[in-house]
C-alpha cells in the first residue's frame, strides 16, 4: 500500500508541474503592471524599477519561471504584492474557512442527497420518485451563485434568520455563519448524489444475488441496505469524489457572493490585483486538493470492494 501511494503521489507530479507552468504563462500575457496595479498611476518609473527589482520582476520569464520552481520545492511562494505579507501565511490563514465550507456542505449534501436516492429508488414511478427528479432537475439548473444569492435575501436580508457576511468566532458561531453557505452548495451536491444514488441502487436492486435474497426470505431493509447499498458504493463513491472536487472549486463563488474569507476570495482578489505570487500559491493549493481527493478515492475503491487489488 505504501509503494502505491507513492507512486501515485509521482505520477501527480507531472499533473501538478503541467498547472503551475499554464498559470505562470496565463499571467504573464494578461495585459497590464503588477507594478502599476501596486504602486498606482501616480508612481514615479524609479518607484516602479524598485518594485519590479525587488518582487524580481526585472529578470527575464525564463528566470522567473526558475525563480518561481525553485520557490514551491523550497515552500518559499514569496510575499503578497499588495501589501508585503507571506503567500504562505495569507493561504494558511484563509484555507481552513475554505475547508470548513467544504466539509460541512459535504456533510450535508451527502447525508440529504443518499436517503433521498434511495427513497426514490424504493419507490420507482412513484410519488417520491417523481418528486426526487424534479429536486434533481432544479439541482442541476440553477447555478450555486445564483442559489446562495436567493437564500441570502430571502434568509438573512429579509428573514433575518442569519447573518449576512462573516465567518464567527468559536464552533457554534462558526457552524452558524457557516450553515446558508453550506446548504447553497448542499443542495447542488444532493441533488447529484441523489440521482446517482438513485441510478446506482436501481441497478443492483435488478441484480441476481438480490432477487435471491429476497427469495430466501430476507427482509426489505436488509436487501436494500446490507445487499444493495452496499454493492452500489463503488459507482457512489466516484460521484462523491467528482462533488467533492465541485464543492472545493465551487466554494470560491459561495464566499464572494456571503462575503466570507477562504482560499477562493482570496484567489478572486489577487487576479484582480494581478498579485502573482498569491494566484501562483492559490492554484498550488488547489491542484494539490484535486491530488489528495483523487488518491483517497482511489483507496476508498479498495476499502469497498476487496477485489480490487493494487498492482
Amino acid at each position: 500500500m505504501g509503494r502505491y501511494l507513492f507512486l501515485r503521489l509521482v505520477d501527480a507530479i507531472p499533473t501538478i508541474w503541467l498547472v503551475l507552468t499554464l498559470v505562470f504563462i496565463a499571467m504573464r500575457i494578461l495585459p497590464g503592471d503588477p507594478a502599476i496595479a501596486a504602486l498606482g498611476d501616480t508612481a514615479l518609473p524609479e518607484q516602479l524599477a524598485q518594485f519590479r527589482a525587488k518582487m524580481g520582476l526585472d529578470v527575464p520569464l525564463w528566470h522567473q519561471y526558475l525563480n518561481f520552481l525553485y520557490g514551491v520545492v523550497t515552500f518559499n511562494l514569496g510575499t503578497s504584492y499588495m501589501n508585503g505579507a507571506s503567500v504562505l501565511d495569507l493561504i494558511g490563514r484563509n484555507l481552513p474557512y475554505t475547508i470548513e465550507l467544504t466539509a460541512v456542505a459535504m456533510i450535508m449534501g451527502v447525508g440529504a442527497g443518499v436517503p433521498i436516492g434511495v427513497m426514490a429508488a424504493t419507490n420507482r414511478d412513484k410519488l417520491p420518485d417523481n418528486g426526487v427528479r424534479a429536486f434533481s432537475l432544479f439541482g442541476h439548473a440553477v447555478p450555486d451563485f445564483y442559489l446562495g444569492a436567493l437564500l441570502l435575501i430571502i434568509f438573512a436580508l429579509n428573514l433575518r434568520w442569519f447573518p449576512i457576511n462573516g465567518a464567527g468566532n468559536g464552533f457554534a458561531d462558526r457552524m452558524y455563519h457557516v450553515f446558508l453557505p453550506a446548504l447553497t452548495l448542499a443542495m447542488v451536491k444532493a441533488a447529484f448524489i441523489g440521482r446517482l444514488t438513485r441510478a446506482s441502487l436501481l441497478e443492483v436492486l435488478g441484480k441476481d444475488y438480490v432477487r435471491t435474497a429476497r427469495a430466501k426470505g430476507a427482509r426489505e431493509p436488509r436487501v436494500i441496505y446490507c445487499h444493495g447499498l452496499r454493492n452500489a458504493l463503488l459507482p457512489l463513491s466516484t460521484g462523491m469524489g467528482l462533488s467533492l472536487l465541485a464543492t472545493f472549486s465551487g466554494s470560491v463563488a459561495i464566499e464572494l457572493v456571503f462575503n466570507r474569507p477562504g482560499i477562493g476570495r482570496l484567489l478572486i482578489q489577487a487576479i484582480n490585483e494581478r498579485d502573482y505570487g498569491v494566484i501562483q500559491g492559490g492554484v498550488i493549493v488547489f491542484a494539490i486538493v484535486v491530488v489528495l481527493i483523487n488518491l483517497m478515492m482511489d483507496l476508498l475503491y479498495i476499502v469497498i470492494d476487496p477485489r480490487i487489488r493494487v498492482k
